[in-house]
């Protein structure tokens, strides 16, 4: 008789939980993350000047913001008339836009899971599947909208004429690559499923996977904190400046578009990392000015803490940063781990986890844009339509960085969070 009744009731724990996440949880939680995604893309684009995009350019601009922002790829492409060229690129994350949908996304996922310990796998993965599938379809719509193709005015000058002259007034599309961008969508979302179980100490996981959260889940979550705090960080000294310098909209852009871009490549500049890059034509980096200076130079540049501080001194504020930052974040990991972990094992954990953590920015973090316009097999004639911007790590260099520095601050974390008190620590006065 109790047998029956312990199985009567966990299928019908079974069926309340299946209930808590069925498909109109699962389809509240996809419509809310695109839609906060595009909500920010279409603010931080309308701040950058995008709404007067001619021919109605605004709406697939969004499209294919939100795309980038979970990996996609958009194409350029351009045409001037028969006897003219044009050649355009374009590779960046609006990671701001990135973000957003993970965090909505990340709490949609959870909500219904909350208050629990343990969730079976079966029971996480129908979950995940609800939701991935919705998200495939999300996917498909805005990469099928994410394209669009517009003119651009060469002024009323010579190179205009010349333009008109030849029929060379030159014309740039985009489109997406459906296939990969959903895909690589796909996989997006798996990864921030994934984050979303590891790094909450109350997400429930499946009994197997049990032992592995002391040492994987406090130093996800310190990694987490992390980088939030330099986004944090990012926003305040971003908002002083638009209070304080003016330029408002530019910065409002950066903010809503790319701000994790520059604070997480702080993060790394901070460590002693080298990123390679340059800067030609109308492209810039538009905060801080001094990323700009640096790299506006014929050849490749060096962005790295010498570099800047020859330029501005204050650089050399970020290796204090990381310094703090860095040494919170191991604390936070100690203290959310296990009384049991020593403190060389907090020192290995956040090592690991900084080195993936140096990693992803690395991988997210690149910048490449190109346009150029020839005529005749004459080229640049496009002045200030021609021109170049990239921004690429030297990636093992970065990595490697990671290493001493996760040794050096878990360790020390670990001591700073000795007198904390933990889970599975038991006091003198308790046992006696």
């Amino acid at each position: 008789m109790s047998s029956r009744t312990s199985s009567g009731q966990a299928r019908t724990s079974g069926e309340r939980a299946v209930a808590r996440h069925g498909w109109a949880h699962a389809l509240v939680t996809v419509v809310g993350g695109l839609l906060a995604m595009a909500v920010v893309s279409a603010l931080g684009l309308w701040a950058a000047g995008a709404a007067d995009l001619p021919d109605g350019a605004f709406a697939p601009v969004v499209a294919a913001t939100v795309v980038t922002a979970v990996g996609g790829t958009v194409k350029l492409s351009g045409s001037a008339g028969e006897l003219a060229d044009t050649q355009a690129g374009l590779t960046v994350i609006p990671l701001s836009v990135t973000l957003t949908g993970a965090l909505v996304i990340a709490w949609g996922f959870l909500r219904p899971l909350r208050h629990r310990a343990v969730a079976g796998t079966a029971e996480l993965a129908g979950w995940a599947a609800r939701i991935a599938a919705l998200w495939l379809l999300g996917m498909i719509g805005l990469a099928l909208a994410a394209r669009h193709t517009f003119d651009i005015s060469l002024g009323n000058d010579a190179l205009g004429e010349l333009g008109d002259l030849f029929d060379a007034s030159p014309r740039i599309g985009f489109t997406t690559d459906v296939p990969l961008s959903v895909f690589v969508g796909v996989v997006w979302l798996a990864g921030v499923l994934v984050l979303a179980l590891l790094v909450p100490r109350g997400a429930p996981l499946p009994a197997g996977l049990l032992r592995f959260q002391a040492s994987v889940r406090p130093a996800a979550h310190a990694m987490v904190v992390l980088l939030l705090a330099y986004v944090v960080i990012g926003v305040v000294v971003a908002l002083v400046v638009a209070a304080t310098r003016g330029h408002a909209a530019e910065t409002f852009a950066v903010i809503l578009l790319g701000l994790p871009n520059l604070v997480w490549l702080a993060l790394t500049i901070g460590l002693g990392a080298t990123w390679n890059g340059r800067v030609e034509g109308p492209f810039g980096l538009p905060m801080p000015h001094v990323l700009d200076e640096v790299l506006r130079t014929p050849d490749i540049s060096e962005l790295n803490l010498r570099t800047l501080s020859e330029h501005d001194g204050r650089v050399w504020w970020l290796l204090v940063v990381d310094v703090v930052l860095l040494l919170a974040a191991a604390f936070v990991m100690a203290a959310r781990s296990p009384a049991r972990v020593r403190a060389w094992q907090h020192a290995v954990h956040m090592t690991v986890a900084l080195v993936l953590t140096v990693f992803m920015i690395c991988l997210v973090g690149r910048i490449s844009a190109h346009y150029g316009l020839s005529v005749l097999g004459i080229g640049d004639l496009g002045g200030g339509l021609a021109g170049e911007l990239f921004l690429r790590p030297r990636l093992w260099g970065a990595v490697g960085l990671a290493v001493p520095w996760g040794l050096v601050t878990g360790f020390a974390g670990a001591l700073l969070a000795r007198h904390v008190r933990r889970r599975g620590e038991v006091r003198a006065e308790q046992a006696g």
